[in-house]
């Protein structure tokens, strides 16, 4: 299987005009980061951001984690912990980082916290190397 990035991607797709359009940056040797507004059309509850939305990013989050490292991957296990509601007009800040770069398979993690620095959620993930 070949990756292609057709810029539609519903996260970081800069041509998905019903999409996210997140820009991904590495820091340092580590980590991956980027962060979200998430206005109304982002809520569950009353002024609580959807999960599924918090969810997809911090999946995002670690894909673009490896690939901007140059390891194409696509997510094969995902484990989500949502920790705390986030507030839809809150800025929310995404991390993650490699935990282990291994022959088929990278292990990464994610979190998403808030402008205070409480973390709202966390995942771990295994993602699966395709495309060597």
């Amino acid at each position: 299987m070949e990756l292609v990035d057709d810029q539609m991607c519903f996260v970081c797709g800069k041509k998905n005009p019903a999409g996210l359009q997140l820009d991904f940056e590495l820091v340092g040797d580590a980590e991956v980061q980027t962060s979200f507004l998430p206005t109304k059309q982002f809520q569950g509850f009353q002024d609580i951001v959807h999960g599924g939305i918090i969810t997809t990013i911090l999946d995002e989050v670690m894909v673009n984690g490896a690939w901007l490292r140059g390891v194409r991957a696509v997510t094969g296990k995902l484990e989500v912990r949502l920790k705390q509601a986030a507030r839809v007009g809150e800025r929310l800040y995404f991390a993650g980082r490699m935990l282990r770069d291994g022959h088929k398979t990278v292990e990464m993690e994610s979190w998403a916290a808030t402008a205070e620095g409480v973390i709202v959620a966390e995942a771990r993930g295994l993602l699966v190397k395709v495309g060597r």
